[in-house]
């Protein structure tokens, strides 16, 4: 017997995802990490960027992509605005995370004067809480994290709406984006795909990079800044098929992690290639990031044109490679 999920967030996922069931969302819940592309294009510093510019660009690309997304993932700190101007079609996923980490730990912290229950009064149809996380960790570090990854479910399970739980893997002391990271990755991600599938956590989906770092891979249309190749092509997909069994019955999506429209696609690619049962993506900088320049240079109508062009080119290169994804009920039995 699969799973049960409850009526109401049975109903928070169907409108999350598209008629098959599968999750094609748009994620644009940056806030430190917009604000740094903002910074770049305008040659300042983060802190310097103007708020406004942020909602701004959120509600453009709230606007003009959502038609093409079964739904969006945005932040109540500067997307509410764009949350009211998405397509009709799309769900609702607000992130429920400050932005960013301090120290070594990574340790999580909740927005400061918001509940689950106020994430839904603004219209949520589903919950993310994204969960820096390393299996290699001290266990008294990770005791800490389970603990209140356990209060956000038990939180989101009281108002029965869908949480979502992003997994960004690392591990301490070694530098991101590194070969070692890189050896490292498949195990770590598997890890914490086993530890937040236990019922206990009450999470309905699994957000997650892919469980290798698609720029070691061979053949990766982008390689790492120093050509190190990590995994050939069939270790890398059988990192796949490892990493999948680990999340037993709890459904999952891939996000791009930053990476390029063209490498995530690389990515899908090798997902297909493994048969993994995936059930979508959660993709953000990879369809809009270009437009970020576009914006600061020539205004909001020219990053209308942008997105209306590249972006809606990217989100629908991606939504070709969801024929091979399962729908997010593949493993539950719904209840009422």
């Amino acid at each position: 017997m699969g799973r049960r999920t409850s009526a109401g967030k049975e109903a928070g996922l169907r409108a999350i995802a598209d008629v098959r069931g599968v999750i094609a969302a748009l994620a644009i819940d940056q806030r430190a990490a917009l604000r740094t592309l903002f910074a770049k294009a305008m040659g300042c510093e983060p802190e310097r960027v103007p708020a406004d510019k942020l909602v701004q660009f959120k509600e453009a690309v709230s606007r003009i992509l959502t038609p093409h997304a079964s739904s969006i993932l945005l932040d109540p700190e500067y997307g509410l605005g764009a949350a009211k101007q998405r397509a009709i079609s799309a769900g609702l996923l607000l992130a429920y995370e400050q932005t960013g980490h301090e120290g070594a730990a990574r340790m999580p912290r909740l927005l400061d004067g918001w509940s689950a229950r106020r994430l839904v009064d603004s219209g949520a149809n589903g919950i993310k809480l994204l969960l820096y996380y390393s299996t290699l960790d001290l266990p008294d570090v990770n005791d800490g994290k389970q603990a209140f990854v356990e209060r956000v479910g038990a939180e989101c399970a009281e108002v029965d709406i869908p949480f979502f739980l992003e997994l960004v893997t690392y591990a301490h002391g070694v530098a991101d984006k590194s070969a070692e990271l890189a050896r490292l990755k498949p195990s770590v991600v598997a890890g914490a795909m086993r530890e937040f599938s236990n019922d206990r956590y009450q999470v309905d989906v699994l957000k997650v990079g892919v469980p290798v770092d698609l720029t070691h891979v061979e053949g990766a249309p982008a390689a790492a800044a120093d050509k190190t190749i990590v995994y050939r092509r069939e270790e890398a997909i059988e990192c796949y098929r490892r990493a999948a069994e680990a999340a037993a019955e709890v459904p999952f999506v891939y996000l791009s992690e930053g990476v390029s429209n063209e490498t995530f696609q690389f990515g899908l690619e090798l997902a297909a290639q493994a048969g993994v049962k995936f059930s979508g993506i959660l993709c953000g900088r990879a369809t809009w990031k270009d437009g970020v320049p576009v914006f600061v240079e020539k205004g909001e109508r020219a990053l209308e044109d942008w997105l209306e062009q590249d972006g809606v080119r990217n989100i629908k290169s991606l939504d070709r490679h969801l024929q091979h994804a399962a729908p997010w009920f593949a493993g539950c039995e719904a209840r009422g």
